[in-house]
């Protein structure tokens, strides 16, 4: 019986392939802001640009990444202060706090949820109007998973990163894998 199994199998092979995406799905809209500083100034021209992103797009829900758990309380308190229902999401938060905030987003409580790649790995929702990458991502492949998490199912999703000139390199090899340029907003 294992004999005719075995034979089976062999005969009959399947390959199964696990790689990461290597582009945006087509129903996201992609922009990239740059903004003129680095350093402590750059930061507070990003959040000022990710402030007015927000106000000028019809955002249901959006996570905003950032690449450092640092950065993700420090936006996180910079919207709270300018009166926007936001969350955040890190590595370090106890699982009932994640599960809280998660909760609270998935219910519509909270608008918008900043977090770190680590605590978004995983997160399924379904219905997400929009992603903003306060931080431009050191990896392509971070890029597409990033932005990946609206624009599903079909359904359209629009996805707006900000970087400064110090991000030319990342953003030139996210455009490579992606095989376009990332539209520039003024």
């Amino acid at each position: 019986a294992i004999r005719r199994l075995a034979d089976a199998f062999l005969s009959n092979p399947k390959e199964i392939t696990v790689a990461p995406p290597s582009t945006p799905a087509e129903t996201v809209t992609q922009g990239l802001i740059v903004v003129s500083h680095a350093g402590m100034g750059g930061l507070k021209e990003k959040r000022a640009a990710l402030r007015r992103l927000i106000d000028s797009e019809d955002v249901r829900n959006a996570l905003i990444f950032c690449n450092r758990k640092r950065d993700v309380g420090v936006v996180h308190r910079s919207l709270s202060r300018h009166g926007y229902d936001a969350g955040l999401l890190h590595g370090d938060l106890a699982q009932s706090q994640r599960t809280d905030v998660l909760d609270r987003f998935k219910t519509g409580e909270l608008r918008l949820l900043v977090c770190s790649d680590v605590a978004a790995r995983g997160l399924d929702i379904s219905d997400m109007s929009h992603v903003f990458n306060f931080d431009v991502p050191t990896s392509p492949e971070d890029y597409v998973h990033r932005i990946g998490r609206t624009g599903r199912a079909g359904r359209s999703g629009r996805a707006f990163t900000i970087a400064v000139p110090e991000d030319g390199k990342y953003v030139t090899q996210i455009e490579k894998l992606i095989g376009k340029a990332i539209p520039r907003i003024a």
